[in-house]
Order: structure tokens, then sequence, then C-alpha cells
């Protein structure tokens, strides 16, 4: 059989996961990029608000994407690409996310997939102070010049998949993920009056309904955010989550309250703590700081301190607001770097 899968990779619009303004395929056979396919998209309709921050990582536009068609539109060309193929994404949980919200608010049908993170495969193959997409990519040997290019970003995503399983010494994708201990998720299929909404779109309706969108946050971080409670995680959760079983310490201002954050960790099967301490393994850093700042210099005191250990031997990784929110579901900041 060898190594297939199909990668998969999503830019949105805003915070919502059921925004898709472009996407982009590549399809793996016997580990090798043999085809590839990628779209802009006009996001649903009621869900297309192109926020400035999205389009300041992605530079695409409401204007770029206006005339072409809509995610309900697109997706049969999507899912024929795909096939039943096992997709593999960089944070496939975002990835999917994407799929089930924007069939959830487009009132389509979809069907199930299996899936496999390359977050959480190269936390065990590499040793990076970050798992961001350029981190792994250069540690893969893959070549990356355009990052939140979707149809490049899936290119990477194949790339780094193709060499962990070289790594690892597998003949397969199943394989792989057995000699690692890590079970494929799954998606389940989705069918509109039958199946419960998930937590995104339920969370984003909720919003819209009660006009406590993006907007809603204007102002409230003047104050140092409260630090809050540790809720127990969750021995429930998704163990192929990127957050699952990780001990999670949170500095500077996200898209939500900390308490909030932690809760929404903890959900997902994380501990999280108020300090970093030989027991943390990621560093979430607010106030629109990214990875690029890692290698630029442009860093909290903390995520400063978090390098050090890393460099001593301690396996911390520092998260972006970005993709912790990612990862959670949530939402930008209307104020704030």
């Amino acid at each position: 059989m060898g190594i297939e899968f199909t990668a998969i990779d999503f830019e949105t619009a805003n915070g919502f996961r059921g925004s898709a303004c472009s996407v982009g395929l590549s399809r793996v056979r016997d580990g090798r990029i043999v085809a590839e396919a990628s779209w802009l998209v006009r996001p649903p309709s009621g869900y297309d608000r192109f926020d400035p921050r999205n389009v300041r990582i992605h530079g695409i536009t409401e204007e770029m994407v206006a005339g072409k068609p809509r995610f309900g539109e697109v997706f049969a060309d999507i899912a024929d690409f795909i096939g039943s193929d096992l997709l593999v994404a960089h944070n496939a949980a975002f990835d999917l996310g994407v799929i089930r919200s924007g069939l959830e608010v487009s009132e389509l049908a979809g069907p199930a997939y299996d899936y496999a993170c390359t977050v959480v495969l190269s936390r065990r193959s590499y040793s990076l102070v970050s798992y961001s997409l350029p981190f792994v990519a250069e540690a893969a040997g893959v070549p990356l010049q355009h990052h939140h290019d979707a149809v490049e970003d899936a290119r990477a995503c194949a790339g780094i998949m193709i060499d962990i399983a070289a790594r690892n010494g597998a003949g397969s994708v199943p394989g792989l993920l057995a000699a690692l201990d890590l079970p494929p998720s799954r998606m389940e299929a989705y069918a509109p009056g039958r199946d419960a909404l998930s937590k995104a779109t339920l969370a984003e309706r909720d919003r819209q309904l009660a006009g406590t969108g993006a907007q809603a946050w204007a102002g409230r971080w003047a104050a140092w955010p409260e630090e809050g409670s540790n809720p127990p995680p969750n021995p429930d959760a998704d163990p192929a989550h990127p957050l699952f079983g990780q001990t999670v310490v949170f500095t500077g201002n996200l898209g939500m309250p900390r308490q909030q954050a932690k809760n929404r960790a903890a959900e997902l099967g994380a501990c999280t703590a108020s300090n970093v301490t030989r027991k943390t393994t990621v560093l979430v850093v607010g106030d629109g700081s990214s990875a690029a700042d890692l290698k630029s210099g442009r860093i909290t005191a903390k995520a400063r301190r978090v390098l050090e250990l890393h460099g001593r031997g301690q396996q911390i990784e520092v998260l972006s607001e970005g993709e912790f929110l990612q990862m959670v579901g949530g939402a930008w900041p209307e104020a704030g770097a």
C-alpha cells in the first residue's frame, strides 16, 4: 500500500471555523506528492465577515473571493479530490472542524473522515521549541516559502508526514500510527436535521444572536488578565488532540478571558498551571505574538525563560495566540496588537 493520504489546509475569514476562504490539498501515493488542488472560497452566507487579523495573516480579502463559489458549492469538488483517503493536517482538529462547521452552516451532508495530526506526530519525531508549521517544515527539510498559502501549507504538511514516516521506518500511515501508539482520529459523517451541531457552530450562533461577537471584547484588556483557577483535565478527551496530556501556562492577552482559555484547554485534556515550572510543556503567548518572534527576539520574559529551559533539555513548546485559538475554537480579541 505504501504511504498514502491527502494533506489538507484551510484559511478562514474570521475566528469561526466555518468561515473557510481558501483550501489546499496534496495527494500522496507511495510516499510522493502526485496531485494538488486549491480553491479560493466565499465563506457561507452570514459567516463571511473578513476579520482584519485573519487578512493580515493570509492576505485574502473579501474582494478576492467575491464571485467565487461558496463553501457549500465547492465542497463536492473537495470531497471528490479526497475520496476515501485518510486526511492529514497540521493541527488537524482545526481543519476538520472547518469542514464540519462549514457543512453545518451550509446545511449540507458530508462523509466521515479518518485523520491524523502532524502537530501530534511531530512532537514524537523532532525536538523543537515551536511545532508551528514553518519550524517543523524546516526540521523535515521541506521548503515553505509562503506560509498561509493553503496549497503550499498542505504541501509542507504532506512533506512532514512523509519525513516522519521515513524517520520511523514505517511503510504505511496505519503502520506509522500503530508504531507510535496513535490510532487515527475520526470525524463522523454529518447529516442536517439528524446530527447535533458542533460546539464551534453553536458558539458562533450564540455570539451572533446575543451580539457578543469580536466587537464585544473592545476595551476589555486595559488590565492584566486575571489568572483564575486551574480546572482538572478531562480524562475522556480525545488523546489525539494536540493539547491532550500537556501542561499549559498562559502569558499575555488572548481572544478570551484566561479562565475560559484554561477551561477550554482542560476540556481538551490538558493540565493548566499559573507559572512555568519543570512540569510545563506548553506556553501560550498572547498579545499578537507569533512563532516567527522566537527567531527575531521579540518575545516576553516568560517566553525567553522557556527558550532557556528548552536549551537545557526541557521539552517546552511555545504556541502563539492564533495557534491556541485554532486548537480550542476561540476568537480574536477586538483590541490588541
